[in-house]
């Protein structure tokens, strides 16, 4: 078998590959297959092509998430009326009934995920002993429960609310159901920022 007819044309591929017309760009095509493809695997040392990836060229295709969720959170509020009566713990219902038209198009769900990501910072902020009132998630949920309750009824008897946090295992009943966080009331008509005020 002669090998040599073969080898000498593979090396002249690749030299027209490499030096003809359009080179630069196959290159860096080329470049940028082979980061990608290693940017997937889950070993850290193979994530130093995306540190230097300032403008995000190298996309991550990775299918489950480094650390996906175990746990729901499920938010209740309770109101404080213009007598100083406190309602009873109403629960938010933010998880829609799934449709199949959703597989495709389900932009309602960036509510779901933003609310939960919020909440994971304030969680993410009481583990490491801080006190999470006044944060920016904190006034945010707070802002969105403020905006749920306005769109429920009676709302100009509202007073002021107080909100908590709960993790639930979802499906499994064997775990029982965790309070992580209950708020202080917060007015249902805060006052302006001093800053706005000032102006």
């Amino acid at each position: 078998m002669n090998v040599a007819p073969s080898l000498t044309a593979v090396t002249a591929v690749l030299k027209d590959a490499l030096t003809g017309p359009g080179a630069v760009t196959r290159i860096a095509g080329a470049a940028l297959l082979v980061t990608t493809l290693a940017a997937q695997h889950p070993n850290p040392a193979f994530e130093r092509a995306r540190e230097k990836d300032l403008f995000s060229l190298v996309p991550n295709w990775k299918f489950f998430a480094p650390n996906p969720a175990t746990h729901d959170y499920h938010y209740l509020y309770r109101t404080l009326d213009e007598n100083r009566e406190t309602s009873a713990w109403i629960e938010l219902d933010l998880i829609q009934n799934r449709r199949m038209t959703q597989a495709f198009w389900f932009s309602s769900r960036r509510t779901e995920k933003a609310v939960f990501d919020i909440c994971t910072a304030i969680i993410k902020n009481i583990a490491k002993g801080g006190d999470p009132t006044g944060t920016p998630p904190f006034r945010v949920l707070a802002e969105f429960i403020r905006r749920q309750i306005r769109d429920a009824s009676n709302v100009s008897e509202v007073r002021g609310f107080q909100f908590a946090v709960v993790r639930a295992a979802g499906h499994d009943d064997s775990e029982e159901p965790e309070v992580l966080f209950v708020s202080t009331y917060q007015p249902m008509h805060p006052a302006p920022p001093a800053f706005l005020r000032a102006a």
